[in-house]
């Protein structure tokens, strides 16, 4: 019997990894169901990269318009600068969009009982972004549990849906090791929070190109996109 996914995919390093080894886990026979978000974050860039991932990958791919805009603070979707002074575990960063996995989620399990997935992939990682406070286990695993409540299938037949985090305790070079083996095409992916300069540049600078560019470097192998040019 096939399998298949719903998976979240920003066009991000993360996202992406996480659809390849979905696409791999559901088999030749399998399908998966690329979803991205357009929240109002401050660059659509993105969701080009998401695009081009799912035709890579030839799966049915939906952008969804949640307006979050004006609703929430973060430096994601708001006026805040974006931080580059570096990650404190300790503190949530301004980056931190409140409440966008638990939207997120709703809407791929709600996709998820439309299409007849048996699993949800997302990307959340408890390593790098461990002051989110909805990328812990705790929260996937209550959201899980909450939302298969909330789903006519598991109701009516007692077997819900499979959330699956592949990427949770993983560093960034882990993750990039893993991509790299299962083809990951790292240049179609973005990660820069201020988006593309005219020439098509990442910034370099904020977190997560920092994350970013650490991770490469551990592995030992070149990101494949440009950057400015740092101090």
């Amino acid at each position: 019997m096939s399998k298949s996914a719903v998976v979240l995919l920003s066009g991000g390093l993360d996202s992406s990894t996480v659809a390849y080894i979905a696409r791999k886990e559901m088999g030749s026979k399998g399908k998966i169901y690329l979803l991205s978000f357009l929240y109002g974050q401050r660059h659509s860039f993105e969701l080009q990269c998401a695009r081009k991932i799912a035709e890579e990958l030839c799966s049915p791919f939906q952008v969804v318009s949640v307006g979050l805009k004006g609703l929430v603070e973060s430096a994601l979707v708001g006026s805040s600068a974006i931080p580059t002074s570096g990650v404190d575990p300790k503190v949530i960063p301004t980056t931190w969009v409140p409440q966008r996995n638990s939207i997120f989620l709703a809407l791929a399990f709600a996709y998820a009982e439309t299409v007849e997935a048996e699993f949800i992939y997302a990307g959340m990682n408890a390593v790098d972004y461990s002051g989110y406070p909805d990328c812990r286990q705790e929260f996937l695993t209550h959201m899980e549990k909450s939302l298969n409540l909330a789903s006519k299938k598991y109701v009516e037949t007692g077997r819900g849906f499979g959330l699956i985090t592949p990427l949770i305790e993983m560093t960034k070079a882990k993750i990039i090791y893993t991509g790299l083996e299962l083809g990951v095409l790292y240049d179609k992916t973005w990660s820069c929070y201020k988006g593309p300069d005219e020439q098509g540049r990442a910034c370099g600078e904020c977190d997560s190109c920092r994350i970013r560019l650490a991770g490469f470097a551990t592995v030992g192998a070149p990101d494949p996109l440009k950057y400015k040019e740092t101090k």
